[in-house]
This record gives C-alpha cells, sequence and structure tokens, in this order.
C-alpha cells in the first residue's frame, strides 16, 4: 500500500470534490426551505399533516444512512469505495427530484399518499449519495489541515448553491408557472436536477481515494456500530449534528412564512426599491440590469403580488454570499485557535444573534437584514469545521481501536443530521398548526408570535445546547495532531511490511 496519508490535493480535486455538495445541496436546500410550503400552500395539505409526512420520509432517510455506511465500507471497485456511489445515483436522483416536487391533481389522500411516497424515494437517493460523499474527506487525505481546507472548499460550493436555490428558486417558480405554482415548481426542479447530474460526473472524475484501512481488517456489522459507543468524541459530535440541524430545519422552514405573513410589505417594497431592484414599471427604462433580473425572477410585479418572496430571496442571497465569506475564513480560524474553540464561539455568537429576531417589529426591514448577515458571519466557520470534525472523529477512532470504520461513522453522523432534520421539520408544522397558522389567509397575532418564535427563541435555545456539548468534546488542537502523527507512523509501518510481503 502507497502513503499518501499527507499528500496535499491540487486546488482541481477539492474544486472537483466541492461540487458534489453544491448538487446535493439543490435538494437540500430546496427540502429545508420549501419543502413545508410547497406542501401546505402548492399542494394544499394541512400544515400539521406536512410536517408529519416531513417526519416519516426523513426518519426512514434517517435509518437508511447506516445501512448505506456499511455497505459502502465494504464496496470495492477500482474507483473505491465512495465515488462509484456518487456518479450511480446521479440519474436516478435527478428524476425523482423533479418528481418529489410535481403535484399529481388527484385527490387529497391519493396526493398525500404520493407526497410520501416520492420523498422517501428522494431521501433514499439522498442517502447513497451523500453519505458515501461525505465520507470521501476521510479517504482522500490523512492530513487534518487538508481536511479543513477540502472541507472548505466542499462548503464554499455547498453556499453557492444554497445562494442560488434561496434567491432564485420562487422568482424562477412564479416566472415559469405564470401564475400556475405547481408547474413553475416542476420546471424549476427540473433546472436543478440538470446541474445536479453535471456536479456528480465532475466530482466522481476529479477525485480520488488514498487512505484505505488497516491490512486484515475485518469488522463485523455488529463490531462497527458497537465501537462507537465507546467513542466519546463520536457521541459528542452526533449529539451536536441532531441538535444542529432540528435547529436549522425549524428555522430555515419558517422564513418563508415570516416574510409571507409577517413583515410589513410596505416597508419591505420601499427597501427593495432603494438597494434597486426595478419593478415592472421600468421595463422600457431599466436596461440591462432589468433584464438581467427579469431574467431570473427577481423583478417587482406591477400588482406588488410578488414583494414577500423577491424580499425572501434577497434575503436568502445576501446572507449566503456571507455565508462564503465566513466559510473562507474557517481555515485561518482553525490553524490559528484549533476547530473546537472556533466552533464554540461560533455557535455562541449564532444564538444571541439568532435570540434576537424576536425583537425586530414587522417594519424593522434593516434591521431584519443585517442581524442575519451577522449571525451568517459568525456562524459560517462552524460549517466545513464541524465536517473536518466529523474525519477527525475517523481518525479517533482508528487511533483508539486499530479500526477504521469512516463509511459506518460518517453514516451515524448522517443519521444525526437526518433524525434533526425530521424531528425540525415535524415540530415546524405541528407548531405551526398548534399556534392556529392558515395557508394562504392573514394571519392571527398567536399565529404571528408561533412563526417568530420558530425562527428566533425555539433554535436559539438548541444551539445554546450546542456549545454545552462542544464543551465535553475531548479532541483540541494539540491532540488532533498527535493523532495525525501516530496514525502517518502506522501508515509507514503498513507499506513496509507489505513491500517485504
Amino acid at each position: 500500500m502507497t502513503n499518501h496519508a499527507t499528500k496535499k490535493l491540487s486546488v482541481f480535486e477539492k474544486a472537483g470534490y466541492s461540487l458534489g455538495d453544491g448538487a446535493a445541496n439543490f435538494v437540500f436546500m430546496t427540502m429545508i426551505l420549501f419543502q413545508l410550503s410547497f406542501y401546505t400552500d402548492t399542494m394544499g395539505i394541512a400544515a400539521a399533516v406536512a410536517g408529519t409526512l416531513l417526519l416519516v420520509g426523513r426518519l426512514w432517510d434517517a435509518f437508511f444512512d447506516p445501512m448505506i455506511g456499511v455497505l459502502a465500507d465494504r464496496t470495492n471497485t477500482r474507483w473505491g469505495k465512495f465515488r462509484p456511489w456518487v456518479i450511480g445515483t446521479a440519474i436516478p436522483w435527478a428524476v425523482v427530484m423533479v418528481l418529489a416536487y410535481t403535484v399529481p391533481g388527484w385527490g387529497y389522500t391519493p396526493t398525500l399518499v404520493y407526497a410520501l411516497i416520492t420523498n422517501i424515494l428522494l431521501m433514499t437517493l439522498y442517502s447513497a449519495n451523500n453519505t458515501p460523499y461525505s465520507a470521501m474527506t476521510a479517504a482522500m487525505t490523512g492530513d487534518v489541515n487538508e481536511r479543513t481546507s477540502l472541507s472548505s472548499y466542499r462548503f464554499v460550493a455547498a453556499m453557492i448553491a444554497q445562494l442560488i436555490v434561496g434567491g432564485f428558486t420562487l422568482p424562477l417558480v412564479a416566472k415559469f408557472g405564470q401564475g400556475d405554482n405547481a408547474k413553475g415548481w416542476q420546471m424549476t426542479m427540473g433546472l436543478w436536477a440538470i446541474i445536479c447530474v453535471i456536479c456528480f460526473v465532475i466530482t466522481f472524475l476529479s477525485t480520488r481515494e488514498r487512505i484505505q484501512p488497516p491490512p486484515e481488517q475485518r469488522v463485523s456489522v455488529k463490531e462497527s456500530f458497537g465501537t462507537l459507543v465507546k467513542i466519546v468524541p463520536w457521541i459528542a459530535m452526533f449529539i451536536v449534528t441532531v441538535l444542529h440541524f432540528t435547529a436549522n430545519s425549524m428555522r430555515d422552514g419558517t422564513v418563508f412564512y415570516y416574510f409571507q405573513y409577517y413583515v410589513d410589505k410596505a416597508h419591505l417594497l420601499e427597501f427593495l426599491q432603494r438597494v434597486g431592484l426595478p419593478d415592472a414599471s421600468q421595463a422600457t427604462s431599466g436596461g440591462l440590469w432589468y433584464s438581467l433580473l427579469n431574467v431570473f425572477g427577481l423583478v417587482i410585479n406591477a400588482d406588488r403580488s410578488n414583494v414577500s418572496s423577491v424580499g425572501f430571496s434577497l434575503w436568502n442571497m445576501s446572507s449566503q454570499f456571507v455565508l462564503v465569506v465566513g466559510v473562507m475564513l474557517s481555515v485561518w480560524l482553525s490553524i490559528r485557535f484549533g476547530k473546537k474553540v472556533v466552533a464554540i464561539v461560533g455557535f455562541a455568537l449564532t444564538t444571541i444573534f439568532m435570540a434576537c429576531f424576536i425583537l425586530l417589529p414587522a417594519n424593522a426591514i434593516w434591521s431584519t437584514f443585517v442581524l442575519v448577515w451577522l449571525r451568517s458571519l459568525v456562524y459560517a466557520p462552524t460549517i466545513p469545521l464541524l465536517w473536518a470534525m466529523f474525519a477527525d472523529v475517523v481518525d479517533f477512532a482508528e487511533w483508539k481501536t486499530g479500526r477504521r470504520t469512516t463509511g459506518v461513522i460518517y453514516a451515524t453522523i448522517l443519521f444525526g443530521l437526518k433524525a434533526g432534520l425530521s424531528l425540525g421539520g415535524f415540530l415546524a408544522g405541528w407548531l405551526l398548526a398548534i399556534y392556529g397558522y392558515q395557508a394562504n389567509v392573514e394571519q392571527t397575532e398567536h399565529a404571528l408570535t408561533g412563526i417568530r418564535m420558530l425562527i428566533s427563541v425555539y433554535p436559539a435555545i438548541l444551539y445554546m445546547v450546542i456549545v454545552g456539548v462542544l464543551l465535553y468534546y475531548p479532541i483540541s488542537k494539540k491532540l488532533n495532531l498527535q493523532i495525525q502523527d501516530e496514525l502517518a507512523e502506522r501508515r509507514k509501518q503498513y507499506a513496509s511490511q507489505e513491500v517485504r510481503v
């Protein structure tokens, strides 16, 4: 076995790898931002029922992740263990992606069944693609700083995809649909599906797997999972992942309702005009700027019917841009202070800024945007660092046990991620129902309070608990470097033994 553990990855390989998560976020962010509102306001499903559909689909997905992890660890091809899964799921992914956002035009009960089945299929393909893809981080390099760099590339691509999804999805739905939201959703998702396939092909062709399990490793499924419960860093990261994505799913899935029903439309329109977004009256005088924004549906309609969706899109795009800037700082911050310290500080500041949203009145448009920019800036470095920390857990487990179960560890972490998404979507749907939300009507004060709590106080509480859990995460910067050096030495010994044989 050739030792490539400390190989420096090329910019080309890092960028190629990053596109795989860019593609994944065309599904992930659509699911987080729009799936609940798509079910309630386009398919016509009651909020509580829609929340339950999300819970069932995502829980299935969560339990499916460990199966994929085991299968990926046992996959052996000339392309590696994990890359074949990325390319093999590309076309089915694209087809089901469109079907999941198609309104079948049937009765209420058949529509519920259709929504449940397509959601489960989409989540199954997401697991079969993204679980092995995520495990590639630990298989491409053993250098802790290179992993952080690789994760940063990955999440810059993810943030760009999230910017595109958050900024252009609703305007494109309106543009393609021309009043028929069902048609608009189907066509928009078709466009996103084509982009996904292209990205997956590039990821497969541009990457290589270099880190292999120790020679003669034979680990049963029971042993693989039994070992994890003894690994304290895995326990900590599993809890963090569940809480993190419960909070994000709850918050992000409610932001559209915040703009649609709470934010003052007159003040939002004034804000949009001040920052340079044109309206339909400027069709003959707006020039290139008008034409460009019109392509993406970011022109304000003459009847002002899309003010909320344009404002929501701008809010998403601008916050994603700030996230990209913050992600770029993560490598320097982790080298300077260590991943654990940066993650704790980032989540603590995020908690404060997130909680402040409950204080904003409906007409405080500038404050709404500035607050999300601050929240995005302090939150951004935690995104790639958490995924780099998952790779560190893989190394820690090998260092402690002599067994490298990359696929299983990533699969269980993704199980936690999906469980968090399930719980967050379920809570969002049911809490909206408890607060009295009714689709496409003016909301009561009680319902508006629920929407505001869901984007601020409730997720902030979960983030506060994350900070407490991370305080007990044992892999410091010093220990991380020690593990890297000791594993590199072991791999040299494995290589020399193979040469002698």
